[in-house]
C-alpha cells in the first residue's frame, strides 16, 4: 500500500496554513545566526545532504542534522553527526536560527514552518525525467472529496500559489548540467543564478576512486544488506517509480515470475527489488526462491553508492537511470503504462529519448531482454554505450567534486547577501 499521495499531502498543507503563518511571524522576529547550518533529508542520513555535510563539517561550520525518527538519530550518532528531532521545539528553533538550511526533498526535511529568511539549499534527489513541481499537474492535485466540488478550482489555484511562494525561498538548487538546469528552473520558477551547474553532490560517490574499487565496495555493501546475493555472479536491481497512491501495474503475474526466476537461475543472478519509499508493490514470487530479494529503503536508505555493484538496472521513469548511466550500468526499461503515466505526469522530452525504442511493456519482455543482456557481450556493450551517451547529455561534471562546488556557491551567495545587507542577522 502506498503511504502518500499528492492529494492527501496537499490536504495536509491546506489544513496547516495557520501553522505556516505562525512560523512566518516567528522567523520575522528571531534573528538568524551568522554561520549555523541545519541539514535534513527525507530518506535519512544519506543522499546529497550527507555528501555536502562532509564538506561543511570539514571546514568547521557549526551544524546539526534534523532527524525524523529514532533510527535516523541512531544513524547520525553512528557517524558522529549531532542531531535534533525536526518536529520538536528545538528543531523549530534551530531551523529558525540557521543561516543555511539544506534539504533534498522538501522543507519537511527540516522544520517546515521556520525556513523563511534562511539561505535554503535544495539539493533535490535526482535528475527529473517525469515532470515535477510547477510543471506537473500532480503538484496541485486536490483530495478526491474536494475534486468533485466547486472548491476544486480555487483549491488548486491556492496550492499552486503556495508552491510558488515556497519555491521562492530556495536560494540555491544545483543542477547536473545545462539541460537539467532548464528543467529545474521551470519546475521551481527560479532565476538562472539560483540554479548553477555544479553537478549533484549525491553522485560524487560514483566518480571517486577507480571503477574496480567502486565495484568492490558496492558489492560488499550489497552483501551486507542482502546476504543471499553474496554468492551470485550477477546482480540486477528493479526500481519502479512511485504511482502517487495508485497500484503498481508492473507487478508480475505467476507465469511472469516463473520466467524471471528461470532467467536468474540460468545466469546465476539475483534480482533486488526496490520499491519507491512512498509506495510498495507486492513483489513476492509464488514459489520460494533466494533469487529475488527486497532492497527497500528500510535496508538501504540511499541506493546510489550500490550502483557500481550492479550488472543491470530495470526501471520505468526513475531518475536512477541517469545515476546508473554515470557508472555506467546497462539499463532495461519496463513501462507498461507509459501512455497513461505520460498523460498524467508528463515527461521532459520524449520517453524514447531516454529509454530508446525497445522498452518492455511487461515482465515477459523484460525477462527476455535481461536474458539477452546476461547471455552476450554484444548486447551488454550496446546498452553500456547507450548509458555512456545518456550520461554525457545530463552530467556536466564527473570528477567527484560536486559537493565542493555547491559549497563554494553557497559561500558566495552568503557573502553577496552580506554585501547587500540581506538577511536578519
Amino acid at each position: 500500500m502506498a503511504s502518500f499521495s499528492f492529494g492527501a499531502g496537499n490536504a495536509r498543507k491546506l489544513a496547516a496554513i495557520p501553522l505556516y503563518a505562525a512560523g512566518r511571524m516567528l522567523t520575522a522576529v528571531v534573528p538568524r545566526t551568522r554561520d549555523e547550518w541545519v541539514f535534513g533529508c527525507a530518506v535519512g542520513i544519506a543522499d546529497g545532504a550527507l555528501a555536502l555535510w562532509d564538506v561543511v563539517a570539514a571546514d568547521g561550520h557549526p551544524a546539526v542534522w534534523l532527524v525524523g525518527s529514532a533510527r535516523e538519530a541512531q544513524d547520525a550518532a553512528a557517524r558522529g553527526i549531532p542531531s535534533v528531532p525536526k518536529r520538536s521545539l528545538r528543531g523549530l528553533w534551530r531551523t529558525a536560527r540557521a543561516r543555511v538550511i539544506v534539504v533534498t526533498h522538501g522543507f519537511g526535511d527540516v522544520n517546515r514552518y521556520a525556513v523563511t529568511g534562511g539561505f535554503v539549499v535544495q539539493l533535490w534527489h535526482g535528475i527529473p525525467l517525469k515532470r515535477i513541481g510547477l510543471d506537473s499537474p500532480e503538484t496541485s492535485r486536490v483530495p478526491g472529496a474536494v475534486a468533485r466540488t466547486p472548491l476544486a478550482r480555487p483549491a488548486r489555484a491556492l496550492l499552486r500559489a503556495m508552491y510558488r511562494t515556497a519555491a521562492r525561498r530556495i536560494r540555491l538548487l544545483p543542477a547536473a548540467s545545462h539541460l537539467v538546469r532548464g528543467r529545474l528552473e521551470s519546475a521551481f520558477a527560479l532565476p538562472d543564478d539560483a540554479v548553477p551547474v555544479t553537478g549533484e553532490p549525491r553522485v560524487d560517490v560514483l566518480s571517486r576512486g577507480t571503477a574496480d574499487d567502486r565495484r568492490v565496495q558496492a558489492r560488499a555493501a550489497i552483501a551486507r544488506s542482502v546476504p543471499h546475493s553474496e554468492t551470485s555472479q550477477r546482480i540486477a536491481l528493479y526500481a519502479p517509480t512511485w504511482r502517487d497512491g495508485a497500484p503498481d501495474p508492473a507487478v508480475p503475474t505467476d507465469d511472469e515470475w516463473e520466467g524471471i526466476v528461470d532467467v536468474l537461475r540460468r545466469h546465476d543472478a539475483t534480482l533486488l527489488v526496490r520499491s519507491h519509499p512512498l509506495g510498495a508493490g507486492e513483489y513476492v514470487p509464488p514459489v520460494a526462491t533466494d533469487r529475488v530479494q527486497s532492497l527497500g529503503s528500510d535496508l538501504v536508505p540511499d541506493v546510489t553508492p550500490l550502483l557500481p555493484g550492479l550488472d543491470a538496472l530495470i526501471t520505468d521513469y526513475s531518475s536512477l537511470a541517469f545515476d546508473a548511466a554515470l557508472v555506467p550500468v546497462p539499463t532495461l526499461f519496463l513501462a507498461p503504462d507509459m501512455a497513461d503515466y505520460g498523460g498524467r505526469r508528463g515527461f521532459y522530452g520524449a520517453y524514447r529519448d531516454v529509454a530508446g525504442e525497445g522498452w518492455a511493456v511487461d515482465w515477459r519482455e523484460a525477462a527476455t531482454q535481461l536474458d539477452a543482456l546476461f547471455a552476450g557481450d554484444a548486447e551488454r556493450t550496446r546498452r553500456v554505450e547507450r548509458a555512456i551517451a545518456l550520461s554525457a547529455r545530463v552530467h556536466a561534471h564527473r570528477d567527484g567534486r560536486n559537493a565542493e562546488r555547491v559549497y563554494r556557491a553557497i559561500l558566495a551567495g552568503i557573502a553577496a547577501d552580506r554585501r547587500r545587507g540581506r538577511g536578519n542577522a
